[in-house]
């Protein structure tokens, strides 16, 4: 495993961490067992993650209850990040709920704060203010923001405070963030933290063709938007990303690695990016999915990938929201 150090903080991070919201279950993932969340949790450590990324959001306070049954007794040697939700950016309610989080985690701090999406009722300054005292109160350790688009990431880079991290959907079928949002980060120092490195099996390929894909996984801007799920009304590229994803899985076998793998490896070597999170919902899974933290791929291997993806980057344009149009992200 690769251990990388977060922007402008002393925190070392496993280059492959746990996401833990498939673990409660619901949403889309349907019925989870509470032992093999736990085991998933157990399993991830023990195989070199240190850090683990959640939120209060997933399964109401579940899932960072769920870091502190399975891990507690190692909490000195993790790195725990969570995010608030947006209508709790108030000052008197984001004090509470870092509280709750504290309660829910068992733990005396949060190593890394984040802000789930913007909220533009609440200036950004005064949220930051914010996450500055509880930093200052040893509350949290350093703060981040998720899925903040260029307009809202230049806003908050005119602030005094300085941001750690942007959580960010990205991966070799969906690189967005690549026009506009990445290059803001490498030039202000932040640390891109990648949410779904492989979207939800496509790239692990779990599947030959678009038709063999549910509808809880064909939400994104890759599906045509008549799918019972989709949200975004685009044609989609559904086309694309299998002639796309067919050429993965042949440079993968080209280099003998499986093609999971390849595709969390080449986003660890991507400009900026810090740690990939992956989930797991039991042990198995999860022992699978952290293989990547020590591959490194070679720079032809990393030039064709780019290449070979470069035509669906340029299809699905501008817009990093993988799941609506109009963009949440501004």
């Amino acid at each position: 495993m690769q251990y990388r150090k977060l922007a402008k903080t002393d925190i070392e991070v496993s280059a492959v961490a746990f996401g833990c919201w498939a673990i409660v279950g619901g949403f889309n993932w349907g019925p989870q067992d509470e032992q093999d969340s736990l085991a998933a949790l157990r399993a991830a450590y023990e195989s070199g993650v240190t850090f683990f990324d959640t939120a209060e959001g997933y399964g109401n306070g579940y899932s960072e209850q769920l870091i502190a049954k399975a891990l507690g007794n190692v909490r000195d040697n993790m790195v725990i990040a969570t995010k608030v939700s947006p209508n709790h950016f108030a000052p008197e309610e984001l004090h509470a709920a870092c509280e709750w989080s504290l309660r829910n985690l068992n733990t005396d701090r949060i190593d890394l704060y984040q802000l789930h999406w913007p909220n533009h009722e609440i200036p950004i300054g005064d949220t930051l203010a914010i996450l500055e005292e509880l930093k200052g109160a040893g509350k949290i350790r350093a703060y981040g923001v998720s899925n903040f688009g260029p307009r809202d990431l230049s806003e908050l880079l005119q602030t005094s405070y300085l941001i750690s991290s942007n959580q960010l959907a990205y991966n070799l079928l969906f690189r967005a963030i690549e026009h506009e949002i990445q290059p803001l980060c490498v030039q202000a120092d932040i640390s891109i933290l990648c949410y779904s490195p492989i979207l939800q099996g496509l790239l692990a390929g779990k599947f030959a063709n678009a038709d063999e894909v549910p509808d809880d996984r064909a939400r994104t801007r890759h599906f045509v938007g008549t799918r019972p799920q989709a949200r975004h009304g685009e044609a989609g590229a559904e086309t694309e990303t299998f002639a796309v994803i067919e050429q993965i899985r042949q440079i993968a076998q080209e280099i003998g690695q499986p093609m999971a793998d390849v595709s969390l490896a080449w986003l660890l070597q991507q400009p900026a990016v810090t740690s990939v999170i992956t989930g797991g919902r039991n042990a198995e899974q999860a022992r699978l999915n952290v293989r990547a933290g020590d591959l490194t791929l070679p720079a032809d291997v990393v030039t064709r990938l780019s290449a070979v993806t470069e035509s669906l980057k340029q299809q699905l344009g501008t817009n990093a929201d993988m799941w609506q149009n109009p963009s949440r992200m501004r």
